[in-house]
């Protein structure tokens, strides 16, 4: 059964709804502050101040949160990759070390075993 682009990347999907909807929700609670503070100082209203401030303050939030947010999610998955202590390098030890002691344990099964555990969990 084949699973659609809309089910695989689900979690993606949520994510950009919440983002967008927090968004819009910020700028529109934006604008009646900016309204209200306007009026209370007998001055204009005019948009493009607005946008200014607004634009100013959701910077601010992204580079306090979401950029923080950001380098540690793709930083952490980087130096994964690239093969930090704790990357999958870790596991290919473990995998073998786990190989020989099968190996000397049941060595009349371990051809078997290694060809159905390759078939049911293949390697990379």
């Amino acid at each position: 059964m084949k699973k659609s682009n809309l089910y695989k990347k689900g979690y993606l999907w949520i994510t950009l709804i919440l983002f967008l909807f927090s968004l819009c929700l910020h700028w529109l609670f934006g604008w009646y502050a900016f309204e209200n503070e306007q009026l209370a100082h007998h001055q204009p209203i005019i948009a493009s101040e607005y946008v200014t401030e607004m634009m100013r303050d959701t910077m601010e939030n992204w580079q306090s949160e979401f950029l923080q947010l950001i380098w540690q999610v793709a930083g952490l998955a980087f130096l994964l990759y690239v093969g930090s202590p704790q990357s999958k390098e870790g596991d290919e030890r473990k995998e073998e070390k786990l190989d020989y002691i099968i190996k000397k344990l049941n060595p009349e099964e371990y051809e078997g075993l290694m060809k159905e555990w390759d078939k049911k969990y293949p390697r990379k």
